[in-house]
């Protein structure tokens, strides 16, 4: 069982990798249809990157994914986002904008409070 989830949380690794940089030569390559923005593409990335996390923490563990998967899915996803909110020079409208920061924030918040209860709970 270790090996299959070693082998899954390596194939996410490198997918999200891939997709969080979004590569032209490697979509060209793969022969994958391009995108006009690496926008979707990343985010997506940085979720399989999060996965990619989750299951390297559950070989330590036996019991799922749980909540440090969570948090980091969570946080590959919103800090990804954020990178693109700072310096991806999107054009969206300003509530657009809003929304998301509020995506960010929101993901940030749940991650965060989802580690105090993990740590309280290895506290009791």
């Amino acid at each position: 069982m270790n090996h299959l989830l070693l082998a899954d949380a390596i194939i996410n690794l490198l997918l999200g990798t891939f997709l969080v940089f979004f590569p032209a030569s490697i979509v060209e390559l793969l022969g994958i249809p391009m995108s006009e923005q690496a926008f979707y593409p990343s985010i997506l990335g940085a979720v399989l990157l999060g996965i990619g996390i989750a299951l390297l923490i559950q070989l330590k563990s036996v019991s799922g994914l749980g909540l440090l998967g969570a948090i980091a899915i969570n946080l590959c996803g919103s800090l990804v986002l954020a990178l693109w909110l700072l310096f991806g020079s999107l054009s969206l409208p300003a509530h657009g904008f809003v929304v998301l920061w509020f995506l960010v924030v929101l993901l940030i918040g749940i991650s965060a409070a989802e580690l105090v209860n993990y740590v309280k709970r290895r506290a009791a």
